[in-house]
């Protein structure tokens, strides 16, 4: 008999606020993040309110961990000490790794209409906390994208996509903590079996529509974050139609140490990136 992946726990995201005054629901982060290992945070923004997200998020430092910033609709422009200038459109990526230490802001770029996307904190290892920083900006055209037999378009942002019948590596790879981040549109009637390491944390997040997992009596609902088993078989499916984000990554099993925008192993850690903010010293 196949061994599914079971759901352990089903989870609401808050509202929350942040850089200068930007609306958001904090779908996971803070206290028990290492449930999500190796994940630390996911960010959930969409208004069509400019009051909501015009003030966007000025020069703020970061240490010990990675950014994703994934834009469904809207345009958000990135600078940084390290002089990189970016503009992140519908259907980007901004993989930023801010390892040793960035400033950065991020603005939007327009003044009214539609500002909707997600940001993913993805955690470094202890070994690799400190090395230099990195920046990138993926455009949507460089982003692969495939639709399935079944009719399930996907958007493979980071891994490699297989559900047996499609194989697709994503716009990034790291080789510590092995991402998986798609976007799933499954249409009606539609249903997909991503194929997913053995020991992956695995999560789903509905962010349209609901979704049907085997075992589970009920639907998820739009809104709902699915913390699953680390083992076996994924099977998704929806009977009236679903967006849902599905991140996976290999645990680090580390201590995370977390004092707002630095991630480290150890409170001496995270000391010594406060002293190396008051000093100027976080980016040398």
């Amino acid at each position: 008999m196949t061994q599914l992946r079971k759901v352990l726990s089903i989870h609401s995201g808050q509202p929350a606020s942040d850089g200068a005054g930007v609306k958001l629901t904090r779908v996971f982060g803070g206290q028990g993040v290492e449930r999500f290992d190796p994940f630390l945070m996911l960010d959930e923004f969409g208004s069509q309110n400019p009051d909501d997200y015009i003030a966007g998020f000025p020069p703020h430092p970061h240490r010990g961990f990675e950014t994703v910033t994934y834009m469904l609709e809207g345009r958000m422009r990135h600078e940084d000490h390290l002089g990189n200038v970016g503009l992140l459109h519908s259907g980007g990526v901004q993989w930023m790794t801010a390892a040793k230490g960035i400033i950065h802001s991020e603005m939007p770029e327009q003044e009214e209409g539609v500002m909707r996307g997600f940001q993913l904190w993805l955690n470094l290892p202890g070994r690799h906390k400190l090395d230099p920083a990195a920046y990138r900006d993926i455009q949507p055209q460089d982003i692969p994208r495939l639709t399935t037999t079944g009719g399930v378009e996907v958007v493979v942002i980071a891994g490699r996509f297989d559900d047996g019948q499609h194989q697709q590596a994503g716009a990034v790879e790291r080789p510590h903590t092995e991402p998986q981040y798609f976007d799933l549109r499954l249409p009606a009637g539609a249903s997909v079996s991503p194929r997913l390491p053995a020991g992956h944390r695995a999560l789903l997040y509905v962010y349209e529509g609901a979704l049907e997992l085997p075992g589970h009596p009920q639907s998820v609902a739009s809104g709902k974050l699915v913390r699953l088993s680390d083992d076996g078989e994924l099977q998704l499916s929806s009977l009236h139609g679903a967006r849902v984000l599905l991140i996976a990554g290999k645990p680090l099993a580390e201590p995370v140490v977390q004092y707002g925008p630095f991630v480290m192993n150890t409170r001496e850690e995270i000391e010594q990136a406060l002293r190396d903010f008051r000093d100027d010293r976080l980016t040398d």
